[in-house]
């Protein structure tokens, strides 16, 4: 964490990384950090193998386009697996490769703190709101 902030350019051993390759906590949090993904991965992450319909109705509220765009995203990033069977009509399935696998226990950790603070944050926040309004 300590090369969190560091300028695009150098990595961690003082090594140059291309010019065009961000902050690689940026990069991976901005990735997984949006709205679905976290949702997207939990799912698969208690079902090994799903299809696009049976995430659609496991992630609450997500549209087909955005769910077709997020896991395009993951399936990107190494994160998911598309397999795609030649018959009529053909079948798609989704599950988590072996990165996605590993990232869940990290996952699971920040949901979890997220989930036990939550209520200490949105209380900071409306204390924060008070102030500011004095």
């Amino acid at each position: 964490m300590a090369n969190a902030g560091r300028m695009p350019g150098k990595a961690g051993g003082g090594l140059a990384l291309p010019a065009w390759q961000p902050c690689p906590i940026r990069d991976v949090l901005d990735r997984i950090g949006d709205q679905w993904s976290l949702l997207i991965l939990e799912a698969l992450g208690r079902q090994p193998v799903m299809r696009f319909n049976e995430l659609g109705r496991e992630v609450e509220g997500i549209s087909r386009q955005m769910l077709s765009r997020t896991l395009k995203r993951l399936e990107q990033d190494g994160f998911v697996a598309r397999t795609v069977y030649a018959e009529v009509p053909p079948r798609v399935e989704y599950a988590l490769t072996e990165l996605g696998h590993s990232f869940l226990l990290p996952m699971r950790a920040l949901v979890s703190w997220a989930d036990g603070h939550h209520d200490r944050i949105r209380d900071a926040r409306a204390a924060y709101g008070e102030r500011g309004s004095a």
